[in-house]
């Protein structure tokens, strides 16, 4: 049976628009527009229908082209049933969409009007359909055993996106869209859904006794107590909160989650080649973010306390990257250590040469037990250089890889570290002032 035949079947039946009568021949003719299809085989159906009349002289036609006005919403079809002395039928509603496809220019001006207050370069759009027009297709497609069809759903994004599309210049993205509007047809109402923006970044901390991201009070739990004079936070402010507030009023995003490439103790000083971040900007309003001018207010907010420099533009990805590979970085920390006993030049040399690409097995700290699980693990200390300040006194610089405890790799831990600077010198020995220097790229 031909396509043709078949459709008349359908209208004689139900009532279907261009776009629903059209979409279930969709694998045809690739290239067209349901909407085109749909008007194409109704206007095919008309024209046999006027020639049957024009040749005919019977009400075969005339029959058909009531069905097409009626249930096919044709108005060629009411207009040659007027000029030829009939009175049209007035047009059902669609059976399967209701009406939605005509009301699609409506709902793209009003996706455009809410998508004005975003910053974006690239969109995609969904949908929530209500389950009836699935189950109203699904049964047409099963009494004319229809085969050649794609789903409302498909066809309503993509239509829907080519008029936003039109209207805002901006590009259809289906990998990793800007922002994310769904248009849910149950309700009527209208979600958009800005992608999280990730800024990279390095960053000093000039300052000790100050954690790199929020630290919550554990008395209170963050609700406020006389423990941390009511402001839920165990430390005033944190290298995080630092960068978040101007992101945040940059961007008119809703939150900022930091992402470190690890991370030094909260008594630690970040210098040297500073340690990579990225923030990621949950909803953000603002894309186009100047960020040499974001650095300076960064940096002017700081007052001394952080220094961030070399922001670009990152992505998900970047994040993934930079957590996996953190432990396989190189790290170069300078420690000032305290000894209990006299240490000569010969003590460090000795040093120098037993850490010379050194295994360490380290079981988890004591100081961090209580919110680490307890397991040994296995880090590298490339080299290590001493320097002797006094005979109680030494500056060890410790090149190491990523995740190495570098405070207990010199106390021992109660043997909990092993080999540990304290071991190797058969003095008890401990950090008093830390800095990490030297963070290698991980991305």
């Amino acid at each position: 049976m031909s396509v043709i035949d078949i459709s008349v079947q359908i209208l004689e039946k139900y009532c279907l628009c261009d776009n629903c009568l059209g979409r279930q021949f969709a694998l045809l003719v690739r290239g067209l527009s349901n909407a085109v299809r749909g008007f194409s085989i109704k206007l095919a159906i008309a024209m046999n229908a006027h020639k049957t009349i024009r040749d005919e002289l019977n009400d075969r036609g005339v029959a058909m082209l009531r069905v097409l006005a009626e249930n096919g919403r044709f108005e060629l079809a009411s207009r040659i049933l007027e000029k030829l002395g009939f009175s049209p039928p007035p047009p059902k509603t669609c059976y399967i969409c209701g009406g939605v496809f005509e009301k699609l220019d409506e709902i793209a001006n009003e996706v455009v009007q809410l998508l004005s207050n975003y910053e974006f370069s690239t969109f995609l759009v969904g949908s929530r359909i209500p389950g009836e027009i699935a189950e109203r297709e699904d049964l047409l497609r099963s009494e004319f055993n229809l085969n050649l069809g794609e789903s409302f759903k498909s066809e309503f994004n993509r239509e829907l996106g080519k008029l936003v599309q039109k209207i805002t210049g901006k590009n259809v993205d289906f990998t990793s869209p800007d922002i994310v509007v769904i248009v849910d047809l149950n309700s009527g109402s209208i979600e958009v859904k800005p992608s999280p923006l990730f800024i990279y970044g390095k960053y000093r901390k000039l300052v000790r006794g100050m954690p790199q991201c929020t630290w919550i009070c554990s008395s209170c739990g963050g609700r406020g107590c006389e423990n941390c004079n009511y402001t839920g936070k165990k430390y005033p402010t944190s290298v995080e909160e630092l960068v978040a507030g101007p992101v945040l009023e940059f961007t008119g995003g809703s939150l900022v989650v930091f992402h470190g490439a690890g991370r030094e103790d909260v008594d630690a000083r970040m210098l040297g080649s500073g340690r990579p971040f990225v923030v990621e900007v949950k909803e953000p309003k603002r894309r186009f973010v100047d960020l040499r001018a974001l650095e300076e207010e960064i940096n002017r907010r700081a007052e001394g306390k952080i220094e961030v420099f070399d922001l670009r533009f990152s992505s998900r990805l970047e994040v993934k990257r930079m957590k996996a590979l953190s432990p396989m970085t190189v790290k170069i920390y300078r420690a000032l250590v305290e000894v209990e006993g006299e240490v000569g030049e010969e003590e460090l040399r000795k040093l120098e040469e037993f850490f010379s690409n050194r295994e360490i097995r380290q079981r988890t700290p004591l100081r961090v037990l209580h919110r680490r699980v307890d397991k040994v693990r296995v880090k590298r200390v490339y080299e290590l250089k001493a320097k002797l300040i006094n005979p109680r006194l030494l500056e060890l610089t410790i090149k190491c890889q990523g995740g190495l405890y570098v405070k207990e790799l010199i106390s021992g831990d109660e043997g909990r570290t092993r080999p540990s600077v304290s071991e190797v010198l058969g003095h008890p020995a401990k950090c008093v002032e830390l800095d990490v220097i030297y963070v290698s790229e991980v991305v």
